[in-house]
């Protein structure tokens, strides 16, 4: 047997009858062979892993080889051959330094094999000497392909910080704009009630009417905290009843006063203790009028007070789907990713789209990339809505998964959309390739999420699809690798 450090030389005629070499010249397979050693392994060596600087060019003569990837804790197998002139190593060796030369995979022997060994350099030196034009293709094509990737990636990156810019921008302006308009009735109102202050002030009020008309005003504001929210029909009815009892009492201005008493969940049994509490009827409009102002007031703070609520939960969201507060790599709970993610494409969730949340609480938090894995989940969803067109119902599950070392934790995101026709499914993930129109898609979403999820974190990233419901399964390992 020989090993790596004999030198041992392949035969001219051998070296022809490989397809490789079978169209070079007899100074050129003179040279290859003078060049080349023939190394013999037996079964289970590994010729290198994964990672190591690429130094040798391999030609497979005799035997069985297996190429494999890391991922996460174990090795996958890519190919398996015995087909004789079957080659590995160093393959970009003529590219130089513009690409990492690092063996890209690991490669081990099935059984007893030869090989016809090139070392990198020379390899390089031969490719770059015979083949000048067409190593000046191949390097343009890798070139070019590893910019184009990272360009349009990049791109991909700031449309989808522009997706979320534009989401929050639009969810933002909803709420800044209801508390604008409330503040600025706020100060209309509280105006009106300066003004009525500075009447009482006179002293025309009697100190004991003013304690009722204090008292009443408390009483009002608890009761309209504690009224339930009514439909748009109660609203109406109410405000009927409201208009009717104070046109009944001479109150003017019914009309305007009773929906302000209606929205904050006053009736006419309010009315009637009101109406009770004042002994002179003549009194009982200007505190219904006074009553009127509390009870705006406190309508337009409960507004402004949901306005900013929703800010601060729309920020909060932004925060939890950026990972700005956390390190890059911690236990991450995959529901409030999930949940920051709906809030972010909130505006795209139109009226017609039903979103159906199914949460197993069961599942723990998952060791990963938090920040990551929201682009994921935007990905999927920005694509289960696109393919529903404003209608349709939208799924969001996580389930855990028994399996090896804790299991997994499964994020499914399912619509009910067309569907993924059987001739481009296997071409989803591919980088680049996509169904919108032209400027509307970059082809790169699926294929950076497929990387985030199988490459970045070891997990699983699978579709399937029949006409009317399509699902997209993440699977995560529980345990951190």
């Amino acid at each position: 047997m020989t090993h790596p450090g004999d030198h041992v030389r392949l035969p001219a005629e051998e070296l022809h009858s490989l397809f490789l070499f079978e169209s070079l010249a007899d100074d050129q397979l003179a040279e290859l062979a003078a060049l080349g050693r023939v190394e013999s392994h037996g079964a289970g060596t590994v010729l290198y892993r994964e990672g190591e600087p690429a130094s040798c060019f391999y030609v497979l003569l005799d035997g069985e080889l297996v190429l494999s990837r890391r991922v996460r804790d174990g090795d996958v197998e890519i190919n398996r051959t015995s087909y004789r002139g079957a080659y590995c190593g160093a393959t970009a060796a003529y590219a130089g330094d513009a690409v990492p030369q690092v063996y890209t995979t690991s490669v081990r022997v099935t059984t007893d094999a030869r090989f016809l060994v090139l070392p990198a350099e020379d390899l390089a030196r031969l490719l770059r000497a015979w083949f000048p034009m067409a190593i000046h293709l191949l390097e343009g094509l890798l070139l070019g392909t590893r910019r184009s990737e990272t360009v349009v990636s990049q791109r991909e990156r700031l449309l989808a910080l522009g997706q979320l810019s534009a989401g929050l921008t639009h969810e933002l302006n909803n709420p800044s704009a209801a508390a604008a308009r409330a503040t600025a009735a706020l100060r209309e109102r509280v105006s009106g009630m300066r003004h009525k202050l500075g009447k009482l002030a006179t002293g025309a009020v009697e100190p004991v009417r003013l304690q009722q008309i204090v008292v009443l005003q408390e009483s009002t504001v608890e009761r309209q905290a504690k009224s339930p929210r009514l439909s748009p029909l109660e609203l109406g009815d109410l405000e009927d009843e409201l208009a009717d009892w104070m046109d009944e009492r001479g109150v003017s201005g019914g009309y305007d006063l009773a929906p302000v008493f209606a929205a904050g969940g006053l009736g006419v049994d309010w009315a009637e203790d009101v109406a009770a509490a004042v002994d002179d009827p003549a009194d009982l409009e200007p505190a219904l009028r006074w009553l009127a102002y509390s009870v705006e007031t406190e309508q337009l703070m409960r507004e402004i007070e949901d306005a900013t609520t929703r800010i601060s939960t729309l920020l909060a969201s932004v925060k939890q789907y950026s990972g700005m507060d956390r390190a890059p790599f911690e236990e991450v709970d995959l529901r409030a990713g999930l949940e920051s993610t709906l809030a972010i494409l909130g505006h795209k969730l139109g009226p017609g789209i039903t979103v159906v949340r199914d949460w197993d609480e069961d599942v723990p938090a998952v060791p990963a990339y938090g920040g990551e894995l929201n682009q994921v989940w935007t990905n999927l969803v920005d694509n289960a809505l696109a393919a529903m067109a404003g209608e349709g119902t939208l799924t969001v599950r996580v389930r855990y998964e028994p399996g090896p070392d804790g299991g997994y934790a499964v994020v499914e995101i399912g619509d009910t959309g067309p569907g993924v026709p059987d001739e481009i499914a296997g071409r989803i993930f591919e980088p680049f390739f996509t169904t919108k129109p032209q400027g509307e898609g970059t082809g790169l979403g699926l294929d950076i999420s497929y990387r985030i999820v199988v490459d970045r974190h070891g997990g699983d990233l699978t579709v399937r699809s029949r006409p009317g419901e399509t699902w997209f399964s993440a699977r995560l390992p529980l345990v951190r690798s």
